[in-house]
């Protein structure tokens, strides 16, 4: 009798299980993490995983539209926004479908993010991974063993949709013989379908913009008019074709796409579409600071001088013992940095010899292998082709600049292998490099000889070369950040 008086509240009990199943299921999915914080690659990047704390998400409003807002909310995430978009979706329950293609794909970048974290914390000096090509150790990396292990996280899960919309010469094309040539090789490089590639959207962890602003210049710039607005013109309607026949742009306001670009005008030609300067990620040789490049979500693309579109000439110099020149630089003048070196420098000291022109019967490809220190100021614009041309033949490269994020910076540590001097110190050049000891020039020496192969340009890409250093900077960035439907 006492158990039949029970049954009812029994069957109650039991009809709520499922209920509370599912009450549970979206605790545990609401507490994951949305983002890391910033210190994993920011300008001042330390690998430390104790700094690793997700920052609060914000989402944008679902009425944030494509032309910019100056009342949109601060919104962060790593130093850069946290995006729930606002494109409209029809609602499915869990039982429909549990995890969505988008939900699996981020819980792998959740994984890679533990793992790496982990690595972080295991050592910096020496990866503790096995490899068959090469194993990072040694002072050149900021933490060699949480930059092998996000290398071949990297390897195994990502993944790069190319959009097929655009036509050649400006889209999906680009220059391989000139300054220029590491923006055209990478877009060569997507189009040949690249480990990286896939042909499946869904399958992408990032979406990349192939345009080339330096054709765009070629075919669309009036020759001193000084204005771009066909350029930015072209950028805008790209931009709007892409949002219109596929999904991905408007789901994440352009925070998982990413435009890639060597021209100095790069940086300028992204300020058209408000969200592809704010949100995506923008490689550019142009890493300038002061003009709005982000360390947090930008990439520092080196520019490389290809001159026949391919490494020309062996790499190396002569012995440290056989360099007989401290410090070494030629070229034109270029801006005002190069004016102000110019000036203080030019035919004024053996030791440092500073040319706007070589004498006749002076090779600069010989002048590079028999120098000590190799100076690489700015130009008009911050990046410049001396700082690997340096790199190629052993001399340690004299960085002459303000405001500019070196390649690579948040994996390699490039005061162990570079002197970097201000602006402003451009008269203290001299006593600088001569304040450096002879042990302390031979372990730079060294370390430049090693960081080679992570600016070497190869016909077919190999393992830890610039394109595969560049598609490592762009990764980072996007573990950096979780996308929602």
């Amino acid at each position: 009798m006492q158990m039949g008086s029970n049954k009812p509240l029994i069957l109650i009990l039991l009809s709520l299980i499922p209920l509370l199943i599912l009450i549970s299921t979206l605790v545990i999915v609401s507490s994951i993490p949305r983002a890391l914080n910033s210190s994993w690659f920011s300008f001042s990047f330390s690998w430390n995983p104790e700094e690793i704390n997700p920052p609060p998400s914000t989402a944008l409003s679902s009425s944030a539209s494509s032309s910019f807002n100056a009342s949109l909310p601060d919104v962060h995430i790593a130093g850069g926004r946290y995006f729930q978009p606002p494109l409209e979706k029809k609602q499915e329950t869990w039982k429909d479908k549990r995890y969505s293609k988008l939900e699996r794909l981020e819980a792998g970048l959740a994984r890679a993010r533990s793992s790496i974290r982990e690595a972080a914390r295991n050592g910096s000096l020496k990866s503790t991974h096995e490899d068959p090509d090469y194993v990072p150790q040694g002072p050149i990396y900021r933490n060699a063993n949480a930059f092998h292990r996000s290398y071949l996280e990297m390897e195994k899960l990502f993944k790069i949709y190319v959009y097929e919309e655009g036509e050649p010469p400006m889209f999906h094309n680009g220059p391989c013989k000139s300054i220029y040539s590491t923006e055209g090789r990478f877009i060569h490089e997507m189009e040949k379908g690249s480990v990286y590639r896939t042909t499946d959207p869904d399958q992408a962890l990032l979406y990349f913009l192939p345009f080339s602003v330096v054709m765009m210049v070629q075919y669309l710039y009036v020759p001193d008019s000084h204005e771009i607005h066909a350029i930015e013109n072209t950028v805008i309607d790209y931009i709007n074709l892409i949002s219109h026949n596929h999904p991905f742009w408007n789901r994440s306001l352009g925070a998982d796409h990413f435009m890639l670009s060597c021209h100095d005008w790069g940086p300028r030609a992204s300020t058209s579409v408000p969200y592809l300067y704010n949100n995506s990620i923008r490689v550019l040789c142009n890493a300038n600071t002061s003009e709005g490049f982000n360390p947090s979500k930008d990439v520092s693309f080196p520019e490389i001088h290809l001159r026949t579109g391919e490494m020309s000439g062996p790499l190396g110099g002569l012995s440290p013992s056989r360099r007989p020149i401290l410090g070494f630089f030629a070229g034109r003048l270029h801006g005002h940095i190069r004016y102000l070196l110019l000036e203080q420098w030019k035919d004024k000291d053996k030791d440092l010899q500073v040319y706007d022109q070589l004498p006749n019967g002076v090779s600069y490809d010989s002048m590079l292998k028999k120098s000590r220190f190799c100076l690489c100021p700015s130009g008009y614009e911050v990046a410049s082709p001396r700082v690997v041309e340096a790199i190629y033949a052993e001399c340690v490269p004299v960085l002459i600049s303000d405001n500019y994020v070196p390649p690579f910076n948040d994996v390699l540590n490039w005061k162990s292998f570079a002197v970097q001097v201000q602006v402003r110190d451009i008269a203290n050049i001299k006593r600088i490099l001569m304040g450096i000891s002879q042990t302390q020039y031979l372990r730079m020496y060294r370390r430049v000889k090693q960081v080679q192969r992570h600016f070497m340009v190869n016909a077919a890409p190999q393992r830890f070369d610039v394109f595969h250093m560049t598609i490592h900077s762009i990764w980072l960035r996007r573990l950096n950040i979780r996308i929602q439907d």
